[in-house]
């Protein structure tokens, strides 16, 4: 079955392939400029003034929430106000120790080490971070059989940022050495509407409010799909409007990408629809799923089905997902009483 083309999908996880410059520059770059998430940016100002003033770095910093929601961001920010360098890279790009040896020994003092996906980093990988996070050194075996043995390497002192989209594939004790643990949570509209107006300022297109607020209403609480959206309109309007950014214009454009009223895409509504067709609204297992819709697994896990079932459309059982009435209703379904049967068992 053809894969769907995720390079034209507005609602991805990734930054898409030419948008990493103009991505890099709505990045807010201090603490103050980056808008929402009100109790972790309180904590991490707190946690970072008080490493400045004993002049120590920062303790490891772990990152979790679905993507897009500015943990990269907050990562670059940390580095910023610490006034220290930054090096950043993913768990799947480190492959073996030596990889991660030749890391952590061109870290300066107090630098940070930005690792993505951290969940998915190779398990001798990961034996090998533990006394890095701990005692900053790294155990090496030269040699092998009877002549091998074991040096200890001195590191620098530094500072640990983890992200991860799905905190509960950490090991025990690889989060247990994070000292700073935060959740990042889907933003409100009143958020993500002052943070396309920044970015509009940026790009240079003009924006009133109920145009900026019809934008932030539909993009799945996510500042990298607000942003998305925004570039995306602000082409429409250039083309099919009067170079203003409207409600109306907004609408429009929305409807064109084929983003409903409240954020949901194409493959969104696939989701239900197939759930609900084929499945008799479920419950069905995500491989199952997958399969049918012609999708990769961790795909429907990580971007689609966290804003589903945050909204109530979708539910996730032992058995596997299940539509719910208002999913039903969504997608213009009438659910019969032997479905609704089904779900107050559920």
């Amino acid at each position: 079955m053809e894969k769907l083309n995720r390079e034209n999908d507005i609602i991805v996880s990734t930054i898409n392939s030419g948008e990493e410059e103009l991505e890099l520059s709505l990045r807010p770059q201090k603490l103050v400029q980056y808008i929402g998430q009100h109790k972790v940016k309180e904590k991490m100002s707190i946690f970072i003034e008080a490493a400045k003033m004993r002049n120590e770095p920062l303790d490891h910093v772990l990152l979790s929430g679905p993507p897009g929601l500015g943990k990269t961001t907050m990562a670059n920010i940390i580095s910023n106000e610490m006034g220290v360098n930054i090096r950043i890279t993913s768990g799947p790009a480190i492959e073996r120790p030596g990889d991660l040896a030749a890391i952590l020994t061109n870290l300066n003092e107090n630098d940070v080490l930005f690792i993505d996906e951290i969940h998915r980093l190779n398990k001798s990988v990961e034996e090998v971070m533990y006394p890095a996070m701990e005692d900053y050194a790294l155990d090496i075996i030269i040699g092998k059989g009877p002549s091998a043995r074991s040096i200890r390497l001195d590191l620098s002192k530094f500072t640990l940022i983890g992200a991860t989209t799905r905190a509960g594939l950490l090991t025990s004790p690889l989060r247990d050495r994070f000292g700073v643990m935060c959740s990042l949570d889907y933003y409100k509209t009143e958020d993500l509407k002052q943070i396309i107006l920044r970015s509009a300022g940026i790009i240079g297109i003009e924006i009133d409010n109920a145009g900026a607020e019809e934008i932030a209403r539909r993009s799945r609480g996510t500042p990298r799909i607000a942003n998305r959206l925004l570039k995306r309109v602000r082409d429409f309007a250039i083309v099919k409007g009067k170079g203003v950014i409207d409600f109306e214009t907004a609408d429009k454009a929305l409807l064109m990408l084929e983003i409903d009223s409240i954020g949901l895409d194409r493959l969104d509504r696939k989701i239900l629809n197939t759930i609900i067709d084929f499945y008799k609204g479920g419950p069905v297992g995500v491989d199952t799923l997958a399969a049918s819709i012609g999708e990769e697994r961790s795909t429907i896990e990580d971007v689609y089905e966290p804003y589903l079932m945050q909204i109530g459309f979708l539910s996730r059982t032992p058995r596997g997902r299940i539509v719910t009435e208002n999913g039903f209703k969504h997608v213009n379904k009438k659910i019969t009483k032997k479905d609704q049967i089904e779900l107050d068992i559920e």
